[in-house]
């Protein structure tokens, strides 16, 4: 035990004032912490800042990188975009051929609106006499065949129709012909009328449909223009959460639920379905 504390005891002074050494640094930290901890701070936070950032070469390497994807992903907005104006000008001409359909479909159902107008008032007026021997009912019956052929020939009534007015289906082939014709214009009123609120509804989704194409277009003319044109987003440092103590920071004021939306140049619309 005396070599032991022999050997030892020589040796305690010079780890005293080891110790003593580093309690004075240590004190010497804390107090210029305590006395000037801005001036530490910032440089630490330079400091780490400094190693995490990338180099120039990294940046540079990055930015080669997302200019590529982003000129590849605008060549394929490009494309889209062109098939999609491809795609709404070919929508845009079956709507206007849509409105043509209609507008003829229209004039046709007038023209046979006013006939009936026309034959209405004729039937008003007495009807003159006439023999009512067999060979005057063939001739009537003659009569409203050859007028249902031909108004058959000139698509005006369908081949059904036609097939009932020949046997007699509902028909009453012995009646005048005044009173025959206007029958059978009424008939071709009301089937026209039916091809107008057909072609109306056709030229009405037509419309729709180009509308839908060239907003898509429209659309996709605008991603490729933003693929090519980018925004520059701002640099923004590495910031150390901590170090420098909460950044109070102020927010611009908003307007609530206001939303800015862009208006699509609409597509001229036809004129409005009118129901018989």
């Amino acid at each position: 035990m005396q070599t032991v504390f022999s050997s030892v005891l020589p040796d305690m002074p010079v780890a005293a004032v080891i110790w003593l050494v580093l309690l004075a640094v240590a004190a010497t930290v804390v107090a210029a912490l305590i006395v000037r901890p801005s001036r530490f701070r910032s440089e630490l936070v330079e400091r780490i800042s400094d190693a995490a950032r990338p180099s120039s070469i990294e940046r540079a390497e990055r930015t080669r990188v997302r200019d590529r994807e982003r000129l590849r992903y605008a060549d394929e907005m490009a494309v889209a975009a062109s098939r999609a104006t491809a795609t709404a000008e070919r929508s845009r001409a079956g709507w206007l051929s849509a409105q043509e359909e209609a507008e003829v479909a229209w004039q046709a159902y007038q023209a046979a609106e006013e006939d009936v107008r026309r034959l209405t008032a004729a039937a008003a007026l007495p009807l003159p006499r006439t023999a009512k021997t067999p060979a005057e009912y063939a001739d009537r019956e003659r009569w409203l065949h050859r007028a249902a052929m031909d108004a058959q020939w000139r698509d005006e009534i369908t081949v059904r129709q036609l097939s009932d007015i020949l046997g007699g289906n509902g028909w009453d082939p012995s009646r005048h012909p005044v009173e025959q014709e206007l029958l059978l214009r009424r008939l071709v009123r009301d089937n026209l009328a039916a091809r107008h609120r057909a072609a109306a509804q056709r030229e009405q989704a037509a419309w729709q449909a180009a509308e839908r194409a060239a907003a898509a277009a429209q659309s996709l003319r605008d991603e490729a223009f933003a693929a090519l044109h980018p925004v520059a987003e701002p640099q923004t440092e590495l910031s150390i959460v901590g170090f420098a103590g909460p950044e109070a920071t102020r927010e611009l004021p908003t307007a609530a639920g206001v939303e800015t939306t862009r208006e699509l140049t609409p597509v001229a619309r036809g004129r409005a379905a009118v129901v018989a």
